[in-house]
């Protein structure tokens, strides 16, 4: 369960990461955009894949306690 989301939150971060790519290709924006965004990204995902993991221990330990 806690696998599954991890990897539809990195899923999330390759499709946003191509498209920031795509509109580079296609000059709507500029290489430093793209590096910005990138590391926005990927603050995102580490932040979200870091919630995944404390609700896992929560709920570990939860199903300990019982």
């Amino acid at each position: 369960m806690g696998e599954d989301a991890r990897v539809a939150v990195r899923n999330v971060r390759r499709e946003a990461i191509e498209k920031l790519k795509d509109r580079e290709k296609k000059k709507e924006i500029s290489e430093d955009v793209v590096k910005r965004g990138q590391e926005r990204i990927q603050k995102e995902t580490d932040a979200h894949v870091k919630k995944i993991d404390e609700i896992l221990k929560s709920k570990e330990q939860e199903i300990l306690e019982v």
